[in-house]
């Protein structure tokens, strides 16, 4: 979190949340949303200023009830996921492939998921900021905890690559190798992830 954000929320505290106006798409890519696009159910435009993406980036953040949300300066605008709270790609590097998110951190994966529809999930850490309404002294606290993230789909075909599958009734199992290790990969359907890993989707005020 910025340090600028932190110094405007202490200076103008009570400023009204938004809602409806920003999304995190499939492809972990930030979009606007206006009425319009809200009211026809539209996807929204995709950012695409560099600055603005590393800005929504630094201060994505989440509360106690799992919405997540960018802190626009005083302002908190709760974001549309389309899918989950983080996506990850599958980056090359010197030392082998990472797993990056769209705020650029690298995913240690425990596990992954396949869902009915054929989406890959990864089931790992991360290290986010959470607002904490009981702490007075400092509400945004950095904290380590298990998450969710969509693989995006331009990575599946080097994800199967890594797995040995298995037929399930509504999905495949099995279990997939990263970094020389082998990891499960287990069958879920796409309407428990967010009650299994504490995110609300659309957010409400």
């Amino acid at each position: 979190m910025d340090d600028q954000v932190l110094r405007s929320l202490m200076k103008w505290p009570n400023v009204p949340d938004c809602y409806g106006w920003l999304a995190l798409d499939r492809r972990g890519q930030w979009r606007m949303r206006d009425e319009f696009t809200q009211e026809n159910h539209l996807p929204g435009q995709v950012i695409k200023h560099v600055a603005l993406n590393e800005f929504i980036a630094r201060n994505y953040a989440c509360d106690e009830l799992g919405k997540y949300f960018f802190q626009n300066g005083p302002q908190r605008v709760f974001i549309t996921l389309d899918a989950t709270p983080w996506i990850v790609r599958i980056i090359p590097s010197d030392i082998g492939p990472n797993l990056t998110n769209q705020c650029h951190q690298t995913m240690e994966p425990a596990a992954a998921l396949s869902d009915e529809k054929g989406n890959i999930y990864i089931v790992g850490n991360v290290i986010q900021s959470v607002y904490d309404s009981s702490n007075t002294s400092d509400q945004f606290i950095k904290r380590e905890s298990q998450t969710i993230a969509l693989l995006h789909d331009h990575d599946l075909d080097h994800f199967s690559e890594l797995a040995k599958l298995r037929e399930e009734a509504c999905s495949f199992g099995g279990s997939w190798t990263w970094q020389d290790e082998q990891l499960p990969l287990d069958p879920i359907h796409s309407e428990e992830l967010a009650s299994r890993f504490r995110y609300i989707a659309q957010p409400q005020p």
